[in-house]
């Protein structure tokens, strides 16, 4: 991909076919110095003051401004994993500064609708940005090695965009004789587990804070059927007393394991979520989010 006299590589993989370089810069950046037509000789002079003003000015653009920025901090892939209120105030401001959260941002720019972010104070967005981003390249990660490798287990996530149901998605219910596939995306610092349609709006939904949310970029559960099982539950989640291993499917933002069950209600069967700090099983139906006492739990044969 190039702009005029800029051959470009993709320093985060594009989830929507319209991600070009015009479109969200964040997501690309220069190809190495082979690949570039030779440059003039590098010339050295005094910077003024007002030289100096005008670098000033350039750092002074809005962290999130995808658009006209491209990333000059580079983030190791542990630093990654951490919780944005772990870091330093120092290196939260070379991230602010440098593009470190401009991959997120361009996210959201395509697209990717953050929960109730316009709500949150800057530090907060900053928060829910870094861990977007931090979602997104790992989950477009596991997928690039699926691709590339094939299956390490018996189940992977994989990241799709839209209603396009990836071949051998995991069963997870039924509603109206459609089939139902289990899904999760990221949402206020957790990643939440639900249900995921060609018929719904978006693709997917996931209950969160008693609302049913709809996402068009989110992952979805593959793999061998054959070895797994639904494991019959009933009342608050104790792990110690499930007649099985459990899938993991996601995570609370405090950390808690999020699982997958699937429930009746309502005359269908839906993929939910359970945890050891919720009251039952969750699903989502008709705009909100709802409990259920009894319901299956996914597990490893």
């Amino acid at each position: 991909m190039t702009l005029p006299g800029l051959p470009l590589r993709l320093t985060l993989p594009p989830i929507q076919s319209d991600w070009a370089p015009p479109v969200v810069p964040a997501l690309w950046g220069r190809l190495p110095d082979e690949h570039a037509t030779e440059a003039p000789p590098p010339q050295y002079h005094e910077v003024h003051h007002e030289e100096k003003h005008h670098e000033e000015k350039k750092n002074d653009k809005p962290w999130d401004d995808h658009q006209n920025q491209s990333q000059q901090v580079i983030i190791p892939h542990e630093e990654q994993k951490k919780k944005w209120y772990d870091l330093t105030p120092e290196r939260k401001k070379q991230l602010a500064i440098g593009g470190g959260l401009l991959a997120g941002a361009a996210a959201l720019g395509a697209g990717y609708a953050v929960y109730k972010h316009s709500q949150k104070s800057e530090e907060e967005k900053q928060a829910d940005v870094w861990s977007l981003q931090s979602w997104l390249k790992d989950a477009q990660w596991r997928t690039e090695k699926y691709h590339k490798e094939g299956p390490k287990g018996p189940v992977t996530w994989i990241l799709v965009n839209g209603k396009d149901i990836p071949k051998h998605a995991i069963k997870g219910g039924e509603e109206n004789g459609e089939l139902l596939y289990i899904s999760r995306f990221y949402i206020d610092g957790s990643i939440q587990v639900g249900k995921a349609s060609p018929r719904f709006e978006k693709g997917a939904l996931v209950g969160y804070g008693g609302e049913e949310i709809a996402q068009s970029t989110y992952e979805i559960l593959i793999g061998d059927i054959r070895a797994l099982q639904w494991v019959d539950y009933r009342g608050q989640f104790d792990i110690n007393k499930l007649n099985g291993r459990p899938v993991e499917g996601g995570n609370e933002a405090d950390g808690t394991p999020l699982y997958i069950i699937q429930a009746r209600f309502q005359g269908g069967v839906h993929p939910g979520k359970v945890s050891s700090k919720l009251g039952g099983g969750m699903v989502s139906w008709g705009g909100g989010e709802h409990q259920v006492d009894e319901y299956h739990v996914l597990c490893y044969h």
